[in-house]
């Protein structure tokens, strides 16, 4: 444990990191007026994307064209754009491609940076991170640095490497060459079946003789798990081309080994889904696209965080605290593990919602400021009006479906409601666990394993909207932490939940009985 008087200043939050998460973090202490500082190792912001994607493509949507004016429902398909009020930035000034470039998100960044005077202090890297007995002292070049508080921004940090026997001769998306002539007529492996594999794979298709995706399990397509980190449609002709027997294919296995002999590597693999029937196959490129990781490299031993099991990230309590060192805090795509695979939080278009509860999570914390919130009154009509006026509004239910909602406190002993909006609903439970009368509402997807995501049965009667397929309100009524009631409201093509019949009056009816029912309010 280091001695705080060793560090030559002390703020009470600090930020490693200025990639699009510490950017929004800064932005909105900044706002607070809050004692802040971000330290970022590159002379400019977003030194991610200034390598990422390889192939400059980005797959955050960039829907420039609205049915809405309003810029609050804009920003449910706007991607790329940081929270800022009032929405002075927009990203579609910077481009008006729906898939953009990735230096167009770069000049974002930078931008954003520069416009609000964020407190960022450029070129400076930091060499490590120790525990104090008040905080954390983190090191750089040009001296140490206390923070009461450290939140870790840094991104993904070095390549996620798997554990195959001849990893070594596999060149990684990190390091390999994008020009498509440098593989013509090769024969491909990429190990990987995630979206850098797909990237890469689709710029290979007219070059390559024969390009293989291989990992343990399938292919997970976002049209059926809803995720936007699963593979995307436009890269479907790489799945037609398997599907058209041109040799390119989609293979479930595990990689043996990988042995260069002369000038092409020869590959032993094991079949998923073959009674274990195994192969050895011969490629002159193999690639590695397995993804990146959490570099932990920079933590002391009194600092180091709990990971996943996989190794990627750290495990973090619902509100993006570090699950085993308090005080230590993540912010963006490596903050990602209570909803992973679920909602957006891997990606700008849902962290940045996060980052902003997060801001209020932290001066309660430090700045002794009360968690905001609006005051209903306990009536079905002021409840349900409430609920209606959120989903139908708001771009951060909207983006984090399943993970962040907003929570009604009712007091039984007033008749009052306390409504804060935009919480992670573990968080939200946990923190009004011991109240009698709590709800949450948010919007999820229908979960059924439905043969054709394309071709599904509706059934638009209100009495069946727990079998919507698509995007919907749901309210749950918790008792002392328990689940006890759900109520799903029908989905709507538009996304407009204000049909009289289907929304408005079952709300109503739902907070109605509930209100009466409950004997503590009696």
């Amino acid at each position: 444990m280091t001695d705080s008087a060793s560090a030559e200043v002390r703020h009470r939050y600090v930020i490693v990191g200025g990639g699009p998460a510490g950017l929004q973090l800064s932005y909105y202490l900044q706002q607070a007026g809050a004692d802040y500082l971000t330290l970022e190792r590159a002379p400019e912001p977003a030194e991610f994307f200034r390598r990422f994607p390889r192939h400059r493509k980005l797959i955050s949507l960039n829907k420039v064209h609205s049915v809405s004016d309003d810029p609050e429902i804009r920003l449910r398909w706007d991607w790329n754009s940081l929270l800022q009020e009032p929405a002075e930035l927009p990203f579609a000034d910077y481009s008006r491609e729906y898939f953009p470039h990735a230096d167009d998100l770069v000049r974002y960044l930078a931008d954003f940076s520069r416009h609000h005077k964020l407190n960022v202090r450029y070129d400076t890297g930091v060499q490590r991170i120790d525990r104090l007995a008040d905080g954390f002292a983190v090191h750089t070049a040009d001296g140490t640095i206390a923070a009461d508080c450290l939140v870790v921004a840094t991104g993904w940090g070095r390549p996620n490497v798997p554990d195959v026997p001849g990893i070594e001769h596999a060149v990684g998306y990190e390091a390999m060459s994008t020009d498509p002539a440098d593989y013509a007529d090769h024969r491909v492996l990429i190990l990987g079946k995630g979206n850098s594999a797909f990237e890469t794979a689709s710029a290979l298709l007219s070059h390559a003789a024969m390009i293989h995706l291989a990992s343990p399990r399938p292919l997970r397509l976002a049209w059926n798990t809803k995720h936007p980190g699963d593979v995307r449609g436009h890269h479907g002709a790489v799945l037609d081309s398997y599907q058209f027997k041109t040799l390119h294919s989609v293979l479930d296995c595990v990689i043996d080994e990988i042995r260069p002999v002369g000038d092409r590597f020869e590959v032993r693999l094991t079949y998923s889904h073959a009674d274990g029937e195994t192969a050895v196959m011969e490629y002159e490129s193999v690639l590695r696209c397995t993804g990146f990781a959490m570099d932990t490299s920079l933590f002391g031993d009194g600092c180091r965080p709990r990971m996943t099991p996989n190794g990627r990230m750290p495990v973090t309590r619902p509100d993006w605290q570090s699950a085993d060192v308090d005080g230590l805090y993540f912010a963006g795509t490596i903050a990602q593990d209570r909803d992973f695979k679920k909602a957006s939080s891997a990606f700008i278009d849902g962290f940045r919602y996060n980052l902003r509860t997060l801001t209020r999570l932290l001066r309660e914390r430090y700045e002794d400021v009360p968690l905001p919130y609006e005051q209903l009154t306990a009536d079905a009509e002021t409840l349900a009006g409430a609920v209606l006026d959120r989903v139908n509004w708001s771009s951060a239910l909207w983006t984090q479906f399943e993970f962040l909602v907003d929570a009604l406190v009712v007091d039984p002993a007033t008749g009052q409601v306390r409504h804060y909006h935009d919480l992670p609903e573990d968080y939200a439970v946990a923190r009004f666990g011991d109240e009698p009368h709590l709800y949450t509402f948010g919007l999820r997807w229908g979960r059924d394993d439905y043969g054709d995501v394309f071709a599904i049965e509706r059934h638009p009667q209100p009495d069946r909207a727990a079998e919507s397929a698509f995007i919907h309100p749901v309210v749950r009524r918790y008792r002392d932490g328990v689940l006890v009631e759900e109520l799903h409201l029908l989905e709507d093509l538009l996304a407009e939940w204000r049909r009289e019949d289907r929304h408005v009056r079952p709300l109503q009816e739902f907070f109605a009985r509930d209100l009466v029912a409950d004997q503590h309010l009696g």
